[in-house]
């Protein structure tokens, strides 16, 4: 059970160990992140834990990556168990675990015999080896003028990470704006289908697309979207890349969001994974599908000195293994459907997108508000005990560990009508008074 906080219990802690931990973060680490609001010391299952012992309901899961959780006994016994027995060894050799999580990733996308897998350590590595991938097909099938195909296409409001092959196609300008000039030849293109059919040609390399796009707000594509893009990519010789980073491995409830449309012959050329595949634990992973496709990169046509190592590919197998085993698929829908329905019926939210254990919602931003609401909402749900995100001004993402039950969705669903009411008298408030500032050692 979560601890529920008082917003006076909170400021009376405030100067605690916590304040002087997040102290020492700020004159240590590079501030890419902002300041952290929490210093979190240990978890189990749904529920974390801070510095000053306050409990909290982990209704975002590391950003859709603890899957099974924190501290997940069969996970821990796995992944400690390989760390006591071989770490790291370098790509010059492999390992049971590595060979065995890349068969079973093969086999739950249903790829065709051929198809293979590249390891890395998260979601922007796996996506920079998908773009590569894009420019060496570009290479080796010219368009219809015989030169090289030198478009990747990527969505509006695309998010694939933030190193630079990767940040050229995200579309937020605001990421992208102080890395200029970005790696060429990405066109963003409206998610419509209209779009698409406009813009896919004999000079396009790959389309890169997220089946939702997450941090837009979790977004879907329209129905009948990637059907009509492996449609057109087969017709003009361009490959269909899937980032399924943050919807794969039973974050919607299926192992590939895409797989809603595509399967069997109709598979996408690439699927990148990573966030919820090791449970916890850092690894990403691109599936080349089919023959063809898999003898794009050749040796020493990419590389990674740490990815597929044992302890990665073994966490890999146990979060696989216990989602298959446990019957989390079924279970994120359930769940999901609780937080998907509650939320609806709460006054103040307006649109609900929920795929799974993935959820988008929209909020009714107070009328005179003077700040954004989404992130007072954020800070609310925090003082009372929960952790969840929010994407924009008025938008908040959840995306639980996949084994969150419908007795702690409705904790969340019962506390969010208060946590609304204290979000709106913060943005609505008028600021008279100076922030509080730690008081002075003696």
């Amino acid at each position: 059970m979560t601890a529920q906080h008082t917003t006076a219990q909170h400021t009376a802690s405030r100067y605690s160990a916590q304040t002087a931990l997040l102290g020492e973060y700020a004159d240590s680490l590079l501030g890419v992140f902002g300041s952290p609001s929490l210093v979190l010391t240990h978890g189990k299952g749904a529920v974390v834990t801070d510095a000053d012992g306050r409990d909290y309901l982990d209704l975002l899961a590391g950003i859709a990556v603890n899957a099974l959780g924190h501290a997940h006994p069969r996970w821990v016994e796995i992944v400690s168990r390989q760390l006591a027995t071989l770490g790291h060894v370098s790509n010059f050799f492999t390992s049971p675990q590595q060979i065995a999580l890349a068969g079973k990733l093969l086999s739950l996308a249903g790829a065709p015999a051929g198809s293979h897998v590249f390891f890395a350590n998260s979601g922007a590595e796996a996506n920079e080896a998908a773009f590569k991938l894009a420019r060496r097909h570009g290479h080796e099938h010219p368009g219809p003028d015989g030169r090289p195909r030198g478009t990747v296409l990527a969505l509006e409001s695309a998010f694939h990470g933030r190193t630079m092959g990767a940040l050229a196609l995200t579309a937020k300008e605001a990421y992208r704006a102080p890395f200029a000039p970005l790696p060429g030849g990405v066109q963003h293109i409206p998610a419509t289908v209209e779009a698409l059919e406009e813009h896919l040609d004999g000079t396009v390399a790959a389309l890169i697309v997220e089946p939702v796009q997450g941090e837009a707000g979790v977004r879907e594509l329209p129905e009948g979207y990637l059907r009509r893009a492996r449609e057109l990519t087969r017709r003009h010789g361009a490959l269909l890349v899937v980032d399924e980073v943050q919807t794969g491995i039973g974050r919607t409830g299926r192992w590939f969001a895409s797989s809603a449309e595509l399967t069997g012959g109709d598979l996408p050329d690439a699927i990148t994974l990573a966030k919820g595949l090791g449970g916890g634990f850092p690894i990403g992973a691109m599936l080349t599908v089919g023959a063809e496709v898999s003898a794009l990169l050749g040796a020493g046509q990419h590389g990674t000195t740490f990815g597929g190592n044992p302890p990665a590919t073994a966490a890999g197998l146990a979060t696989v293994t216990v989602i298959e085993e446990d019957g989390l698929l079924e279970h994120a829908r359930t769940v999901g459907a609780v937080l998907g329905e509650g939320l609806r019926a709460v006054p103040g939210v307006g649109d609900v997108r929920q795929r799974g254990l993935l959820i988008g919602a929209d909020l009714e931003v107070p009328e005179g508000a003077t700040a954004p609401f989404g992130p007072a909402v954020v800070e609310a749900a925090r003082d009372a005990g929960f952790i969840v995100n929010a994407t924009g001004p008025g938008t908040l993402r959840l995306a639980p560990p996949l084994i969150l039950t419908p007795e702690q969705a409705r904790t969340f669903l019962d506390a969010l009508p208060a946590i609304l009411s204290t979000a709106t008298a913060a943005v609505t408030a008028p600021a008279t008074t100076a922030p509080e500032t730690p008081p002075k050692e003696a």
